[in-house]
């Protein structure tokens, strides 16, 4: 019988791995319903759906290896990193779907939410008054008007999965929607700054990299709170609260 994976677990979702087969346990069905239609849209390698009976989705694995970790080097050849760049072009290219996705928030909304994680940060001790207020600086130029494409939402390197040079899959498709081309960019670089120019380099078209670094500020910042209260570590050698620290 095949063991019984905890892939990740957290008050909202959960998704276990049963041989080669992954349980999507979700309370909010909005974001299964997200998935399951992002997945049909998008002109990229996606999991194949099995099954689906609320709360539970079935989807199979995909093969290969994930891109990388956060807080670890990537292991993975620059031409990966290339490649992977093409296939997040592609999608961005590709017809709109019709709702907003979570790199589609308003301007003003994220300003606010920028605002309140920034002083629950300083008041409660969490990070230096220097580093936050510096982060937030560098988080100014992504607040700027731009041009909805078809995004993930939620491409961290984990999600992205290649054999040798070739995109595989890409998983984990509830965030995805309307939204900013280089949230997209700038999430998947997040903590690995040196594949920065193999991703742009495949993208393909010219890339604000200040707008990407300041992504990484913003996200970074508005995630703190969160990972903690969910008992993942921001604090861990290369992730979050390192990445702010490289703003310095």
């Amino acid at each position: 019988m095949d063991e019984v994976e905890v892939v990740v677990a957290h008050s909202e979702r959960a998704t276990l791995r049963v041989g080669d087969v992954f349980l999507k346990v979700d309370a909010d069905q909005a974001r299964i319903d997200v998935e399951v239609e992002a997945m049909a849209l998008a002109p990229v390698p996606t999991p194949e759906v099995l099954w689906r009976k609320p709360p539970v989705l079935a989807i199979a694995a995909v093969p290969g290896t994930a891109l990388g970790r956060l807080g670890e080097p990537s292991t993975a050849s620059p031409a990966a990193w290339a490649t992977t760049g093409a296939a997040i072009r592609k999608l961005h290219d590709a017809p709109l779907p019709t709702r907003p996705g979570r790199a589609g928030r308003g301007l003003d909304e994220l300003a606010a939410e920028l605002d309140g994680e920034c002083e629950w940060l300083v008041t409660n001790g969490v990070l230096p008054a220097d580093l936050v207020t510096r982060n937030r600086q560098v988080a100014e130029a992504a607040l700027r008007p731009w041009t909805p494409v078809f995004t993930h939402g939620d491409l961290q390197i984990t999600h992205v999965f290649v054999d040798g040079d070739e995109v595989t899959g890409i998983i984990d498709w509830s965030e995805a929607g309307q939204g900013d081309a280089l949230f997209d960019l700038a999430t998947l670089t997040l903590g690995h700054e040196e594949h920065l120019g193999d991703v742009v380099a495949g993208y393909g078209t010219d890339v604000d990299l200040d707008v990407v670094r300041a992504w990484w500020s913003l996200r970074s910042l508005l995630a703190v709170r969160w990972l903690v209260e969910h008992g993942f570590d921001p604090f861990a050698r290369g992730c979050e609260v390192d990445v702010l620290r490289s703003r310095l």
